[in-house]
């Protein structure tokens, strides 16, 4: 029977890395004071091996870490603080950092992980470059995305909502109420969750015989600046929309923000509908329909995730949609023309 391979040590990356093991433990623990060439020949190394460390601090000090796209965006505020109550209720501490305008880690941030060990990072909306997931990766830090920005590696699980239906009961919501000419305003291209619910839109469309119209489909970054200058450029138009599916709600805030400056009423010259339903979507005037995200399980189940990780690998390439539903307040009724 053949004999069981010998686990990698620090001493043999140092010997193949033509260095001290002092050094390459310092370049698994993130600290100063090794060259940038010897830190990628050691990098190298690790991910060359298949080096696995052994147990550290972060099992007696345990923290996550968060990289969040638009910490002071009302949708990152609103993740974040679940992601904190969820941590802490699971014993975790909670370390916050806040992703650049491509949706990455600023430099340094994968080093500043590795330095403070711990038991894994969850990304809202974030890209992860290959070689930071490497990093993290070797050191088991366990990775888990929500609502993440392109299509995560095979090995990190994901949460999302069930944007496709999301999309489709929005859309479906206004068809029912008369509506035939429905405007949408679209996320990111490289986003799972804007292309499902773009398609979760012509698929109700398509269903109900309306035509799809490419000019009433317009882009955004989910941004409230994009649905006003996107709603503008909608209601301006001498054959404007009767309804809108602003795909976020800070969207559907700029489409609002739109029908003001235009003197449009809502919801009785226009229907808007939006998605997420963050606490400003009930406050607003008036209040909001639109899909609801249950924002707290999806924290809670990044967390649970996170722990899971350790002892279930087969987690690590699994997507997790949770339930949407449609939430009907006053910003939707039936088209003028219809109520006549």
């Amino acid at each position: 029977m053949p004999s069981k391979p010998r686990a990698v040590t620090l001493a043999d990356i140092a010997r193949l890395a033509n260095t001290t093991t002092p050094t390459v433990s310092k370049v698994l623990n993130g600290k100063p004071g090794v060259s940038d060439e010897t830190r990628s020949l050691v990098e190298a190394t690790i991910q060359k091996t298949g080096y696995q460390p052994r147990a550290t601090r972060r099992q007696t000090a345990p923290l996550i870490e968060v990289l969040c796209y638009e910490i002071d965006s009302p949708f990152g505020s609103e993740v974040v603080a679940h992601i904190e109550q969820a941590s802490r209720q699971g014993g975790f501490g909670m370390v916050l950092t806040g992703a650049n305008a491509d949706n990455l880690p600023h430099p340094g941030w994968v080093d500043d992980v590795v330095s403070r060990q711990p038991v894994g990072v969850v990304l809202i909306a974030c890209r992860l470059p290959e070689a930071d997931r490497k990093r993290l990766r070797s050191r088991d830090i366990r990775i888990v995305a929500i609502d993440p920005a392109g299509t995560p590696a095979p090995d990190i699980p994901s949460i999302g909502s069930a944007d496709w239906k999301g999309g489709y009961l929005a859309t479906r919501h206004l068809i029912d109420l008369g509506h035939r000419r429905i405007g949408i305003i679209t996320g990111p291209a490289d986003m799972m969750a804007s292309a499902a619910r773009q398609s979760g839109y012509t698929a109700a469309l398509e269903a109900a015989g309306i035509p799809i119209e490419p000019s009433l489909i317009r882009p955004g970054q989910f941004h409230h600046a994009d649905g006003l200058a996107e709603g503008l450029t909608l209601l301006s138009r001498p054959d404007r929309p009767t309804a809108i599916f602003a795909s976020s709600d800070l969207y559907a805030l700029g489409v609002y923000e739109a029908a003001r400056s235009l003197g449009i009423d809502i919801p009785d010259q226009l229907s808007v509908v939006g998605y997420d339903d963050l606490r400003i979507a009930q406050w607003a005037g008036p209040p909001l329909t639109t899909v609801h995200v249950p924002l707290a399980r999806m924290a809670q189940d990044a967390v649970h995730m996170i722990q899971r990780l350790g002892g279930e690998p087969e987690l690590s390439s699994s997507r997790t949609d949770i339930e949407t539903t449609l939430v009907i307040r006053a910003s939707t009724t039936v088209p003028t023309k219809v109520s006549k």
